[in-house]
């Protein structure tokens, strides 16, 4: 049976950098909206269109990975999932194509988020988006952690 792993978390948590090892670990096939979103877009984040091609590039990426957990092969997903909804939206997708499905939450503190984003923006890789500082402290307001149930793997 395959498994869908769900990387959860802000942006400079950790999470593609978790994702990377996994993608080893798990014989999996990573797919990373930032990475594809750069190299589409550039460094977009205060463009109006951002979000509607980030959410393009999920809608798409999701499509691959449907049909490569159909496959049997797992897939992780790094795209933060930062409400619970969006989190059980994609483990019921997963469910419903016969896999498994796995959160991998990394929880860094408001301070150490703040201080990875100051050095990856002046350090930008290729593939990690730029996030103005503003942005990041808006979007730790509305996070949600995942409860210890959801933490459970879903076989």
């Amino acid at each position: 049976m395959s498994t869908l792993h769900l990387m959860v978390g802000l942006p400079c948590a950790g999470k593609t950098t978790l994702a990377r090892q996994l993608e080893h670990e798990y014989s999996a096939l990573r797919l990373t909206p930032d990475e594809w979103h750069t190299q589409l877009f550039g460094h977009d984040v205060e463009e109006t269109d951002h979000d509607a091609r980030h959410a393009l590039i999920e809608s798409m990426l999701w499509d691959i990975a449907a049909r490569v957990l159909v496959l049997g092969v797992n897939v992780i997903l790094d795209f933060g999932f930062w409400a619970r909804s969006e989190r059980e939206d994609y483990r019921a997708r997963a469910a419903q194509l016969g896999a498994g499905s796995e959160i991998h939450f990394l929880n860094v503190p408001k301070t150490e988020l703040l201080e990875r984003l100051a050095i990856r923006n002046t350090q930008l890789s290729q593939g990690a988006a730029y996030i103005p500082e503003t942005k990041l402290k808006a979007w730790i307001e509305f996070f949600q952690a995942p409860t210890p149930d959801e933490l459970e793997p879903r076989r």
